[in-house]
């Protein structure tokens, strides 16, 4: 299996830096996310240094790992080692002669991309924020809630109501499932594993760490997003080894819900968000502005419940 390092290099618009593979190369004619081989005794943050600059003259100087995937074209297997870098430094050429562009993810499609970029490429769509509902009193507040969401761009939300039945949940989950379809938005439903078999189609799943632990093997519903909470190093590797397709890992600030001194702080956050091949979005105490910072410690995206709308 040949270990590749790959990077996904933004640009202050949110775009995504990729490069045409020349047509006489593997996969050659398609797009790809820039990066290399790994070579033997070397780091994969130091062959993503050596290949960004050798492909693109620019010097990464903080990266974080993004996620880890495996592939089998049949003639060749492969190990996608992808890291999202968070800084760098640098104006992007093809010094290879390579075509390069800066590619907005919205319009990327997986057929102009190897086959083993797909997941990258679905992971890459994943929203900058998410809301979460607080306790809300009926169908009308919710309805509400959802309504002043998508008016504030937010474009995923996770329904979360601790106090409802299963059977009430579900009633709600379906009547915010159509109002989302409508607003454009996207939902995964904060329930128990054992929901799993009647979670609507095309609704995500997001699980608390105590839910995460309970599930014995990777979600095999094609198509149904799956997320977590996690607030430890070994819940973050729970999530990793079950391919889950985002973490909430929380408390970054003080808020009252967790003791005194629980705080993870940014350099805490960072240091957890560095050690597992998932996406990680912060959570706790945080505001919207705080975005930008939060991805500069390894953060995909924020989330949270006071902050909106």
């Amino acid at each position: 299996m040949i270990h590749v390092a790959v990077a996904v290099i933004k640009n202050p618009r949110q775009e995504v830096l990729v490069a045409l593979r020349h047509p006489d190369s593997h996969q050659g004619g398609l797009w790809e996310f820039p990066g290399g081989k790994v070579e033997a005794g070397e780091s994969v943050f130091a062959a993503l240094q050596r290949e960004i600059q050798e492909e693109l003259d620019l010097s990464i100087s903080v990266a974080f790992p993004f996620v880890k995937i495996r592939h089998d074209y049949g003639d060749k297997r492969v190990l996608l080692d992808v890291w999202q870098v968070t800084a760098f430094g640098g104006k992007a050429i093809g010094r290879e002669g390579q075509e390069i562009q800066w590619l907005p993810t919205v319009d990327m499609q997986v057929q102009d991309f190897p086959a083993a970029n797909r997941r990258i490429i679905d992971l890459l769509k994943l929203p900058l924020e998410i809301a979460i509902t607080p306790v809300l009193q009926g169908l009308p507040a919710l309805s509400e809630y959802l309504e002043k969401v998508a008016a504030a761009d937010v474009k995923l939300i996770q329904l979360r109501q601790k106090q409802l039945p299963p059977d009430t949940l579900l009633k709600w989950a379906s009547h915010a499932g159509a109002l989302c379809e409508r607003l454009g938005l996207r939902m995964v439903l904060n329930a128990s594993v054992d929901m799993i078999p009647r979670l609507p189609d095309g609704m995500g799943l997001h699980l608390s760490a105590t839910e995460l632990a309970k599930l014995a093997a990777p979600l095999a519903k094609p198509g149904t997003l799956l997320g977590c909470s996690c607030h430890s190093q070994d819940e973050l590797r729970r999530a990793e080894a079950l391919f889950v397709d985002y973490a909430l890992l929380s408390p970054v600030a003080e808020t009252a819900k967790y003791p005194v001194g629980a705080a993870l702080g940014w350099p805490g956050f960072a240091e957890l968000a560095a050690d597992v091949s998932v996406p990680v979005y912060a959570l706790g105490g945080l505001r919207r502005e705080n975005l930008d910072i939060a991805q500069s410690m390894g953060a995909v995206g924020i989330a949270g419940i006071s902050m909106y709308p």
